[in-house]
Order: C-alpha cells, then structure tokens, then sequence
C-alpha cells in the first residue's frame, strides 16, 4: 500500500529522532529472506537496543539529511535494511552476527563517529567486546586472584591436618593485596562508561512487514 504525505513525514521524523541520538548506522541489503528469519532478526536488534527498520531509501536520505550521517546517501541503493544504534558497536554487531548465519543479507556499508565504513570496516566494529563483555572479563580478573588465594588457604589447612609443616605465608600476602589493585582498575575504568552511557535507541515496529515502506 503506497505511503500517503503524512505517513512520509511521520517515517521521516520518527528516523531522524533516532539518528539524532545514535552514534552507528549500518546497511545491509536483504533479498529473498524469509519473513520468519527477519523476525529473529528484528527480536535480536531489540534486545540489543539497535533500532532495525526496512526504508525507503528515498526517506532514509531525507531523514539523514542535516546530520553525521548524511556521507551515506550515496550508498543507500537498493533494498536495505537499517541498522541505527545509540551504542557504538551494537548495529555493526547484531547485523553481522546474523549475515554469518544468512548469507541472503549482505552488509553494505556503515558510519561510526563521522567516519564511513566499508564492509571491512563494519566487521571490524562489530569484532570489538561490547561493554558487558569487557566487564565480564574484567570481573574475571579480579576474581581470579581470589581463587588462588583460595587454593593456598586450602592448602595450608591440609598441612595442618596431617601434621606437616605450614607453607611460607608470602604467597598469601601476594595474593590478598592483588585483589585491592584490580579492584581499583575496575573502578576506574567502569566508572566513565556508567556515566556516559546512552539510552537505548527505541524497539523497531513490532508488526512492520519486509517490504521497504
């Protein structure tokens, strides 16, 4: 059903709100997926927060128009699907996770901090650990020390129940002041992406179909 003035200028500002707040968009064109494999598609861009929507790309440039994002009109051809994320690495991620399962979405091109990105540049994005895995692995470290503190106290209460001398104490004193330390890195580098995040952009149309609009 062909899109009447107003439903333009409604899809228009509905993007251009989004784009305003987002820091990444990718393109991808899509052909011959099947509308249950972009369902999953869209399910995984809301839990990740990237707001994922087929345009018209006639709208799409209209709605970049004015922002960081405008240096992508001249790749805003064909059927394409629009990937627009508050998070830097989001959009870049969700889309090329699923074009490695789907070989029917092919990414086209992408724009990260005012700067245009090729395939190759949107794979590399979408290769950084997002922020909670960054922090899973910092949690890692802190706690690995823990563990190693652990063993050494196991240890000792071992020797001590068969007799046998206790082991030096050094280790231990190594082990407990290493937690404190990793402790501080973490505070200090979790503390700025607390404060800077972003609000998450907002879920795509639930009932929107395929077809670009």
């Amino acid at each position: 059903m062909p899109l009447n003035v107003e439903d333009k200028k409604a899809i228009v500002a509905d993007v251009g709100a989004q784009l305003a707040g987002a820091q990444t968009v990718v393109l991808a064109e899509y052909r011959g997926i099947p509308v249950e494999q972009l369902t999953k598609l869209r399910a995984s861009a809301r839990d990740q927060g990237v707001y994922l929507r087929v345009l018209k790309n006639t709208l799409a440039r209209r709605a970049a128009q004015g922002t960081q994002f405008e240096p992508l009109a001249d790749s805003m051809v064909g059927p394409l699907i629009y990937g627009i994320s508050a998070d830097p690495i989001a959009s870049a991620k969700v889309l090329q996770n699923f074009a490695k399962t789907q070989d029917m979405l092919v990414i086209k091109a992408g724009l990260y901090n005012g700067k245009l990105l090729d395939v190759a540049g949107v794979k590399s994005l979408a290769s950084i650990p997002s922020r909670d895995e960054l922090l899973s692995q910092l949690l890692g470290v802190m706690l690995a020390p823990v563990s190693a503190m652990a063993r050494v106290l196991g240890a000792v209460a071992a020797q001590k129940a068969a007799g046998a001398p206790a082991p030096v104490a050094a280790p231990v004193a190594e082990v407990v002041a290493a937690p404190a330390e990793v402790v501080a890195e973490v505070v200090a580098e979790t503390a700025a992406p607390e404060a800077s995040a972003e609000p998450a952009a907002a879920d795509p149309e639930a009932k929107e179909t395929p077809a670009a609009e």
